[in-house]
């Protein structure tokens, strides 16, 4: 691997984010960023089977779990955003109502399918909030499962009705619309952290890529894409 090379991997929650801050740090520093994009739960499952690795970003939970496996160094660990969930429909769609508990139970009900994530925090989470909410049985048979990444793509492709994911993935989805964030009291907000590989042979590179990712420079850039910047 080349020294000047930084191997990231992470999840699809920044990928905006690190489309626009990954080549201003190359242009500043002359180092180069190779970046891989997967869910988290798939990228702890990569770097536990020996994925090479210098800086991974991942949820709260993974970068916890691979420092106590000693695959990421602990006191290189730092949260840089929080991001809840939301949904999209397709674009030109009547905008759904959701912003009470009822509301939102009621556009799902009425809705012919809704696609969640397989890998990602918030398909689990999903398929319990419907469980809470008094409404898996009624919603059996209308959940889809989606691809790796962003799964309003198949909303787009009129493949579905409607999508539950972090607000960050579903923004960027052309061809669909943002109807809105979770009810406050369904909320879900994950935490998103990187960390420098406990393997990785430049940690001086490595840090000058989390040091200009923390930056209160790159903050509006995450707001921009649906998340809250957690500022050092």
């Amino acid at each position: 691997m080349n020294a000047a090379e930084i191997k990231v991997l992470s999840t699809h929650a920044v990928y905006e984010v690190l489309g626009e801050l990954g080549p201003q740090f190359e242009r500043t520093t002359g180092r180069r960023l190779s970046v891989g994009y997967d869910p988290a739960n798939a990228i702890k499952r990569q770097i536990g089977e020996g994925a090479a690795f210098d800086v991974a970003i991942v949820t709260r939970a993974v970068i916890d779990n691979l420092a106590g496996q000693g695959k990421i160094a602990p006191d290189t660990c730092i949260d840089i955003a929080r991001c809840g969930l939301g949904l999209s429909v397709r674009k030109g769609a009547p905008k759904p109502d959701i912003g009470t508990v009822e509301a939102f139970k009621r556009t799902l009900l009425a809705a012919q399918s809704v696609v969640r994530s397989k890998e990602g925090t918030s398909g689990p989470y999903f398929e319990k909030l419907l469980e809470r909410l008094g409404i898996a049985e009624a919603m059996r048979g209308k959940i889809a499962l989606g691809p790796s990444g962003r799964v309003a793509v198949l909303v787009a492709k009129g493949e579905a009705e409607m999508a539950v994911q972090q607000i960050s993935e579903l923004l960027p989805v052309t061809g669909t619309q943002f109807a809105g964030p979770f009810p406050p009291e369904l909320q879900l907000y994950t935490v998103f952290s990187v960390g420098i590989g406990c393997a990785c042979k430049d940690k001086e590179s490595a840090q000058a890529f989390i040091d200009a990712l923390t930056a209160p420079s790159a903050a509006p850039l995450f707001k921009t894409h649906g998340l809250e910047p957690i500022l050092r």
